[in-house]
């Protein structure tokens, strides 16, 4: 009764064997085939957005330097002008009034030394007959003196005046465009008041601040006769739209701000459609270059109340779903800060359909495709 006791035992875990073993192969039968990667340390060039303020090279204020009435407007808003071009006109009756008694004062100081230039001579000829003392030549030359210097004083209130005369026309400093306008013809200017302000559109500049560690690997790129691209960026317009042409980098401010620890970068882009205008916004994108980078592919990551999931494969090929942080984002890549490392293999497509736990065929994926993927990140 043992012994037949014994055989049945034995062939029961023979059969249960023999199943387990059965939905193994079947289940590895059924294990869908997906294509997988090893994550390895990678060199990739990162693009970094800073909201930059635009500013024309040249933008300058113009502004009355004499008070009057202004009788012409000769520009109007948004006109591009040249230098010298003459953009609005003072009345200016009042200062020619100026000029035209300087000159006479003028002439009077003239009169007024021929005629103490005539008695000197008169006095230097009865002098030389001894008959009058030496003292009365000398109180001549000092009429003289005062004469002329009544005629530089004259000729420099005619020159102020003329001056002042010269002022109610004004006129553009240098080539650009023309700003508001924010008084009417017949308007009374007082000295000083804004007129309109010109802005040379030519070339603009963006400023953007910059965090001191990205301040010193650029500093560092930049003397790197190898890197010589890295003085290049883009701008994103306020719509987010690139702007067709690249700008430079060429010139930092050279103290950190206090409250910040940022520092000021200028680049230059050049605007020959005039498309930019001061005081517009936009974005500059700055490459950085990073080494040893541990990157995972956009298709292998999934989103779970806005947290980053991949399925990594332990080494019995079973998934198992697991959270990183990312620290930005390359092209089609996530640069990993944390919760991924070297080594791991990740299912790079077909995570749809995963469950935690489940087994696959690893596939790796081929070398040229790998490259090709890691390569849109340098």
């Amino acid at each position: 009764m043992h012994i037949y006791s014994g055989i049945t035992v034995f062939l029961f875990s023979a059969l249960l064997a023999a199943c387990s073993s059965h939905n193994e192969k079947k289940q590895e039968a059924s294990a869908p085939t997906l294509p997988v990667i090893q994550l390895t340390p990678q060199d990739a060039t990162l693009d970094h957005d800073y909201t930059s303020s635009l500013e024309a090279v040249q933008n300058v204020e113009v502004r009355a330097r004499v008070a009057g009435y202004l009788d012409k407007i000769l520009v109007d808003e948004g006109q591009p002008v040249h230098k010298g071009q003459l953009l609005f006109q003072l009345n200016p009756t009042e200062y020619q009034v100026e000029v035209d008694r300087a000159q006479s004062a003028l002439e009077s100081a003239l009169a007024e030394e021929q005629s103490v230039d005539v008695e000197m001579g008169r006095v230097k000829l009865l002098v030389d007959k001894n008959v009058i003392s030496p003292s009365e030549l000398k109180l001549a030359k000092s009429k003289m003196a005062t004469a002329r210097s009544a005629i530089n004083g004259a000729k420099a209130a005619l020159n102020k005046a003329r001056f002042h005369v010269s002022l109610t026309s004004i006129r553009a400093p240098f080539d650009g465009v023309i700003n508001r306008l924010p008084f009417k013809r017949g308007s009374l200017i007082e000295e000083g008041a804004l007129l309109t302000s010109i802005s040379d559109l030519r070339e603009m500049y963006a400023y953007f601040h910059v965090s001191e560690k990205e301040y010193l690997s650029f500093i560092k790129k930049r003397r790197d006769p190898e890197k010589t691209t890295v003085r290049e960026v883009d701008l994103l317009l306020a719509d987010d739209s690139p702007y067709p042409y690249k700008g430079k980098i060429e010139t930092t401010e050279t103290e950190f701000e206090d409250n910040s620890g940022t520092i000021a970068f200028r680049a230059t882009f050049p605007n020959p459609k005039r498309t930019l205008r001061h005081g517009a916004t936009g974005k500059v994108r700055l490459e950085t270059d990073v080494d040893n980078a541990v990157l995972a592919p956009q298709k292998a990551v999934f989103e779970v109340q806005d947290k980053n999931f991949v399925y990594v494969v332990d080494a019995n090929n079973k998934v198992k779903a697991r959270s990183f942080v990312p620290s930005s984002r390359v092209e089609q890549l996530y640069v990993v800060q944390s919760g991924l490392k070297p080594g791991d293999r990740i299912v790079y497509e077909g995570i749809q359909s995963l469950r935690d736990d489940m087994t696959i065929v690893p596939k790796p994926l081929p070398t040229k495709n790998l490259q090709a993927l890691y390569a849109s990140a340098r």
